[in-house]
């Protein structure tokens, strides 16, 4: 899809991810990642005293799927140079995923601002849904830049 193609997108709905395995073997390298190792997330047998009888991914693990989810689910932008993070606007976390779920990420450009000659700010809604569960994980509004 061309840059201008994209534009016309801009208050609808682009994509959607595959979905992604969250389970006990990546929830653990997660934690070793971030030094997170509290219990709800990483002792599946004192985890099953707490109130959601298992473990649970870190809501910071279902942000990061954000890069995953974009790779699948939003559509590649042909004329682009280069994107580039620039920060989140809010993010919400919903509901747990439970250790074994699979999650995936819809995307809805809300915005797109041409910031400077050929240098673009996008707003993306991120909704990552739970597999069979009616709400989501998380919402979060992502900002990025794109170079054309």
């Amino acid at each position: 899809m061309k840059f201008a193609e994209l534009q016309e997108l801009v208050g609808h709905q682009v994509g959607t991810s595959k979905w992604e395995l969250v389970d006990q073997k990546r929830i653990d390298r997660f934690a070793d990642a971030t030094g997170d190792h509290t219990k709800i997330h990483v002792d599946p047998v004192a985890a099953q005293d707490l109130p959601f009888g298992q473990t649970i991914g870190h809501g910071f693990l279902t942000l990061s799927l954000m890069a995953s989810f974009y790779s699948t689910g939003f559509p590649p932008i042909d004329d682009r140079k280069y994107g580039l993070n620039y920060g989140l606007n809010r993010v919400r976390f919903l509901a747990p995923v439970l250790s074994g779920k699979r999650v995936r990420g819809h995307f809805k450009l809300l915005a797109m601002v041409e910031k400077e000659p050929g240098n673009h700010q996008m707003n993306i809604e991120v909704t990552v849904e739970i597999e069979g569960e009616e709400k989501p994980a998380m919402i979060a509004e992502w900002l990025t830049f794109a170079a054309v």
